[in-house]
């Protein structure tokens, strides 16, 4: 059973959180982390320290998983977003998910960019999974750190030419990387476990595998062990 903490200790936790969301998102790659958050917001460490959750995108619009450009182009799941970029709240922890719609020109992206480069400043930690890591490049926020993307993809990612002269640190062979508040992910499922492992950093790790149990998931607890990269040929 997790216990409570001290009211010291929770007042310095996070409360504030906030997932940013653009058309042609990776279901699991928001919905997976989401999934232990909620999780994480249900435990009696929050009983009087409750967190939030902001659903940010463009526009008050409905945000689709649907590929326009796929075989059954109609099929996807929608959310609906609580703030647009501009009236988003302030917020302790910012989750950045990947997926196709990420394969837009740097000017089509540039409103995401500029979001995460201008609220990174007074964020406790960001999180990104897939090839979400992308937009923490091209906002500056991975200059001069490590950090690791979808391994399918991992080529593309690190060698566009935006990203490709960029001080950034990418390590083929890894499930996640932690460089100070910053976190990122390899692919898709990979970030459950990226979350749960940041649960376990901020809350302890006997929060986070409370949380694995109730998921009846077994957690990836070795940031370097990537079977993946291997699998599409980086290591």
């Amino acid at each position: 059973m997790v216990q409570d903490n001290d009211n010291s200790t929770k007042s310095k936790l996070p409360t504030s959180f906030g997932i940013l969301l653009f058309p042609t998102f990776e279901a699991l790659d928001a919905f997976g982390p989401l999934n232990c958050l909620n999780d994480l917001s249900r435990l009696p460490i929050h009983n009087d320290n409750p967190i939030t959750l902001s659903i940010i995108a463009s526009t008050i619009e409905p945000v689709s998983t649907q590929n326009p450009s796929s075989p059954s182009p109609v099929f996807g799941q929608s959310v609906l977003p609580t703030h647009t970029l501009d009236n988003a709240p302030p917020l302790d922890v910012l989750l950045v998910p990947g997926g196709m719609g990420l394969f837009k020109s740097h000017d089509d992206l540039a409103p995401l960019v500029h979001f995460i480069k201008s609220r990174y400043p007074t964020l406790h930690s960001i999180i990104s999974i897939c090839n979400g890591a992308s937009l923490l490049a091209l906002s500056g926020v991975l200059n001069g750190k490590r950090a690791t993307t979808n391994k399918k993809l991992f080529r593309e990612i690190t060698q566009h030419p935006s990203l490709s002269q960029r001080n950034i640190q990418w390590v083929k062979q890894a499930r996640w990387v932690e460089d100070g508040n910053i976190w990122t992910s390899s692919g898709v499922s990979a970030g459950v476990d990226v979350t749960l492992a940041w649960i376990g950093r901020v809350y302890g790790e006997d929060v986070a595998r409370v949380i694995a149990e109730g998921l009846e998931y077994t957690r990836q607890v070795d940031s370097g062990r990537d079977e993946f990269a291997q699998v599409w040929g980086l290591v």
